[in-house]
C-alpha cells in the first residue's frame, strides 16, 4: 500500500505538511486511531525508512508505504498495557535502565508474541528497582494489575539475589543472614542464605530491599563485590541478556 506525489520527496517546513497518521489514514483507509497503531507498531515508512512518530509531518513529494504483512484494520492487535523486563547491566542507575528500553534492545528470543509499539514506552513505572551497582531482572511497567502485585503485595514477593563475596565470614555468619540481623531497631524478615561456592551467596527473601544485602554481608565479615538479581517471584531472568529486554508473556505471573 503505497502514497506518492510528484518532485522530490521533502521534508516540509515547522508547521507544515500533514500529519503522517493523517496520511496513513486516508491511505488504507482506517481510523485516525488506527493510523497511529500502524504507525507506532512499526508498519509504515517514509521515503523507505521506518518511521514510529504518527504526529511527523509529511511533504507531498514523500513516499508513504504501509507493509504488505501489515493485518487490515479490523485485524490489529488492541494495544495493551506493557510490561517489560529488563537485564540492567551494573552501574546504571534506574533512568539511565528505562533509556535502553527501545526497540533495538529488545531480546530475539523474547517468545511473548507482542508486536512493539512506541505506545509501550508511555508512562513505564519502575517497580522494586536495584541500586545502581547491582544488575539483573527489572521491571518497567503499564500494567494496573502488575503495578499493584509490585507495590502492595512487594513485601509478599519473592527476590532471588547472587551475591558475590570476599573474606571470611564470622562463625555463626550464615544463620544471622538467615535470620539474626535487626536494621534501624528491628528484626529483618527471615531469608533463605546458602553458599552457592566460595565466593557467592544465593540470597532468596521476601521484605528485604536489595540495597539491605551490602549492609546484610557486611555484618557477617563479608565485603560485596557483586550483586544479581535472577528472579522476581515466579518470573525468572533466565537467558535474557545483560543490557536486553523482552515482554512479559500473557500467562507470567508474579
Amino acid at each position: 500500500m503505497t502514497l506518492e506525489a510528484a518532485g522530490q520527496p521533502t521534508t516540509p517546513p515547522e508547521g507544515e505538511g500533514q500529519r503522517l497518521a493523517k496520511a496513513v489514514a486516508a491511505l488504507l483507509p482506517c481510523s485516525r486511531r488506527e493510523a497511529e497503531q500502524y504507525v507506532a507498531e512499526g508498519w509504515v515508512r517514509v521515503d523507505g525508512e521506518c518511521v514510529r512518530t504518527p504526529q511527523q509531518r509529511v511533504a507531498p513529494g514523500q513516499r508513504i508505504e504501509v507493509d504488505r504483512q501489515a493485518p487490515v484494520p479490523s485485524r490489529l492487535q488492541p494495544v495493551l498495557p506493557a510490561t517489560l523486563l529488563l537485564h540492567k547491566p551494573a552501574g546504571l542507575t534506574t533512568a539511565a535502565a528505562l533509556a535502553l528500553l527501545a526497540e533495538a534492545a529488545r531480546w530475539p528470543g523474547d517468545a511473548s508474541g507482542i508486536r512493539f509499539s512506541t505506545a509501550h514506552l508511555r508512562g513505564l513505572q519502575a517497580l522494586l528497582p536495584l541500586p545502581a551497582p547491582a544488575s539483573g531482572l527489572c521491571v518497567f511497567s503499564q500494567s494496573p494489575g502488575v503495578l499493584r502485585k509490585l507495590t502492595e503485595d512487594a513485601a509478599f514477593i519473592e527476590q532471588e539475589l547472587v551475591a558475590e563475596v570476599q573474606g571470611p565470614i564470622a562463625p555463626g555468619g550464615l544463620a544471622r543472614l538467615r535470620h539474626g540481623l535487626a536494621w534501624a531497631g528491628r528484626p529483618l524478615p527471615p531469608a533463605h542464605v546458602s553458599w552457592q561456592n566460595e565466593t557467592r551467596l544465593r540470597f532468596a527473601m521476601k521484605g528485604i530491599a536489595p540495597e539491605r544485602v551490602e549492609w546484610m554481608c557486611a555484618q557477617v565479615g563479608l565485603r560485596l563485590q557483586a550483586l544479581r538479581r535472577i528472579r522476581i517471584g515466579r518470573v525468572p531472568m533466565a537467558g535474557l541478556p545483560a543490557g536486553q529486554w523482552r515482554h512479559l508473556a500473557a500467562g507470567e505471573r508474579f
